[in-house]
């Protein structure tokens, strides 16, 4: 590659960004701030491109799991770190992470791909196979885990065990291994639409490119994080100066974290390319949870920490209802605008009851 290529905004907002945050800038005025935001979605718009590079590079569907797995790598990361600073005060915030990131993807980025697809090109098709095989991941690992503690009777409240967190982190790296296995090796025709045409012709990096860009990718993704963690504060005083509840900032937090694989996605969808829009969303949601949960199950247990993962019975019921609408939307193979526009509504309606409850 020639200096020029570096020159370009994905690898000077990302390098900037990394430079800003060591000097500790963030959280010392509302100019810092401002600063940080912008970095922040420089370094995001970086991470959507690196990512691309990479999944032209490795071709569908290892692009998107690879885009999956740096994203829930690093969210574990800051879950953890967070749970193991905040000790008993920070037991429900592994749940809360995950709830409002699966509720993000479900609802909002899929919703989004599919209103955007739907506007621009009346229906898109995918294969119902895929669907059908993230989902019933999916909802076995989010029954286990989140709603299956409210109603065993070996702890009180919604608690598993250590004996039991163990058996669920079993469980969930046992359906998200064999999947991944389905996905890439038994299945992988499931995952990919041969005959979609994005209306664009796409080159293929060489392979220095590639590993620019993955080496890169880690690195937008890791200040994403830093960063965001770093603006906690202040979104937190910001939520609070208008009288919103305090859990509202793990969604916004949530949603930042989101943002590189939500952007990816939509421009997939806008492309036509509404397959990889799915295995990016949905992916992510599986990797999210599957991963998320056995990781800082053994995390909680060294340290003993408590870890509430149940939750309770409003945020059930949205659950169920963002599950069951994504199950019928995808169960065709086609999608049109009135999925995605009830999808957004079921994910204003969770953001609404996180504010208003």
């Amino acid at each position: 590659m020639k200096l020029k290529d570096f020159l370009h905004y994905t690898y000077v907002f990302p390098v900037l960004a990394v430079i800003y945050y060591f000097l500790n800038l963030m959280g010392t005025g509302v100019i810092y701030d401002v600063i940080a935001g912008i970095l922040l979605t420089g370094s995001v718009l970086s991470a959507v491109h690196h990512a691309e590079v990479v999944a032209h590079k490795v071709g569908e569907p290892y692009g998107t799991i690879i885009l999956a797995l740096c994203i829930t790598i690093i969210e574990v990361a800051l879950i953890i770190s967070l749970m193991v600073a905040g000790g008993e005060q920070a037991i429900t915030l592994a749940r809360d992470t995950v709830f409002a990131a699966v509720m993000i993807i479900l609802n909002g980025i899929i919703g989004i791909c599919v209103l955007v697809g739907g506007v621009k090109y009346y229906e898109q098709f995918f294969a119902r196979t895929s669907a059908t095989t993230y989902l019933v991941s999916i909802v076995s690992i989010l029954v286990i885990t989140l709603v299956l503690p409210n109603f065993t009777s070996s702890v009180n409240g919604p608690f598993y065990n250590d004996a039991q967190l163990i058996f669920v982190s079993i469980a969930c790296l046992v359906i998200y291994g064999v999947f991944l296995m389905v996905q890439t090796v038994r299945h992988r025709n499931y995952f990919i639409v041969p005959d979609e045409e994005s209306g664009e012709e796409h080159y293929i990096p060489n392979k220095s490119q590639a590993i620019f860009s993955f080496f890169f990718l880690v690195i937008c993704l890791v200040i994403v994080v830093l960063m965001a963690k770093g603006l906690s504060k202040t979104i937190e005083d910001m939520v609070q100066s208008v009288g919103a509840p305090k859990s509202l900032v793990g969604v916004i937090i949530a949603a930042v974290i989101l943002l590189p694989e939500g952007l990816a996605a939509i421009r997939a969808a806008r492309n036509n390319q509404i397959q990889s829009s799915l295995n990016l969303a949905l992916g992510s949601a599986l990797a999210s949870i599957g991963l998320s949960i056995p990781a800082v199950s053994v995390v909680c247990i060294m340290y003993d920490i408590p870890l509430v993962l149940g939750l309770d019975k409003k945020d059930i019921i949205l659950l169920s209802l963002s599950v069951f609408i994504v199950m019928l939307s995808l169960s065709r193979g086609k999608t049109n605008v009135l999925y995605g526009t009830v999808l957004l509504v079921n994910l204003a309606a969770y953001i609404f009851t996180v504010i208003v409850p």
